[in-house]
């Protein structure tokens, strides 16, 4: 995310994910397999996957996606790679949530 680190005005998409306690692995193995679709596109800065270090949290994720602009990331998530990459991930998943955000500020 480097590039993202220089600049405001930037989008960022921050998904939590839950998992299917005893299915870590697997989730993790294939959302690494479908991320190269996602640092492919032009307008990609960063895609990070990270646990809950939280206790109790251990089947917790959070995807942590930059991008130049809104657009190109909806542009993303409505293709047919995407779609198919999700679709992928769903055994593994028991809920989660999408939060969408302008960064203001970029200290550092």
């Amino acid at each position: 995310m480097s590039e993202l680190a220089a600049t405001t005005g930037g989008f960022r998409v921050l998904l939590t994910v839950q998992v299917v306690p005893g299915r870590e692995a697997d989730f993790e193995r294939v959302w690494t397999e479908g991320s190269k679709e996602v640092t492919a596109q032009p307008a990609n800065l960063g895609h990070t996957l990270a646990r809950s270090a939280k206790p109790g949290e251990e089947s917790v994720y959070f995807v942590v996606s930059d991008w130049t602009d809104q657009e190109s990331f909806l542009a993303f998530e409505r293709s047919p790679e995407h779609v198919a990459h999700r679709e992928k991930l769903h055994p593994y998943r028991t809920g989660g949530s999408l939060a969408m955000m302008r960064l203001v500020e970029v200290a550092g």
